[in-house]
């Protein structure tokens, strides 16, 4: 969120998650019997940056990140480390000062897990930060079946979904099938941020 000063506050670990996601991007390819070649062919990152970012040497952008997901049949926010699901019959909270946050060292964006218990239902709740003059590019494709639905909170946001780009001022809503390339940019000069639900059907 911004506070008045114009700064993101900020969760006070997230600063540690370059490392934890290396640690499970590097978990989540021997699991699957993948070589660091094999999986650079599948998520066309380089070899080098697969290795550096395991060793939680380099924090990767969100198109990165985003391709190393999809390559390993993961969610992103499996990789960045998201907080165990809820037991049955058992309330959840997850303070603000614990969520994980994914920061792009490139262009500032950043995307908190916000979900308390992700995975709960089929769905998982993100809210993303997307600064000034600020684009994700455009991400990969999910699986067929993923749908999501976006809420923006404050700010202008366009959506670049198969071709087609959508802006949204604040308090519209969204929804789209996530089984395409797509992309979201802010082309204004004031920050934007917006809560993203995401759920996969069976």
């Amino acid at each position: 969120m911004v506070e008045k000063d114009g700064n993101v506050a900020e969760p006070q670990h997230g600063d540690d998650l370059a490392g934890a996601f290396g640690v499970n991007v590097r978990r989540r390819r021997e699991e699957a019997g993948l070589t660091l070649e094999q999986l650079s062919a599948q998520s066309s990152v380089s070899r080098a940056m697969l290795s550096k970012v395991e060793r939680g040497e380099k924090s990767p952008t969100i198109g990165v990140a985003s391709r190393i997901a999809h390559a390993l049949d993961a969610s992103l926010s499996d990789l960045i480390g998201a907080p165990a699901g809820a037991a049955s019959g058992v309330a959840v909270v997850m303070r603000r000062n614990h969520r994980p946050v994914f920061r792009d060292p490139e262009t500032g964006f950043e995307r908190h897990m916000v979900s308390a218990a992700p995975g709960a239902g089929g769905a998982e709740m993100v809210f993303h930060h997307l600064p000034a003059q600020v684009s994700t590019g455009l991400l990969p494709a999910y699986p067929p079946g993923t749908e999501k639905q976006l809420l923006v909170l404050e700010g202008s946001l366009t959506v670049a979904i198969g071709g087609v780009n959508e802006t949204l001022e604040t308090g519209d809503s969204l929804f789209f099938q996530a089984d395409a390339d797509h992309g979201f940019a802010n082309r204004t000069n004031a920050p934007c941020e917006y809560i993203m639900f995401i759920s996969r059907r069976p």
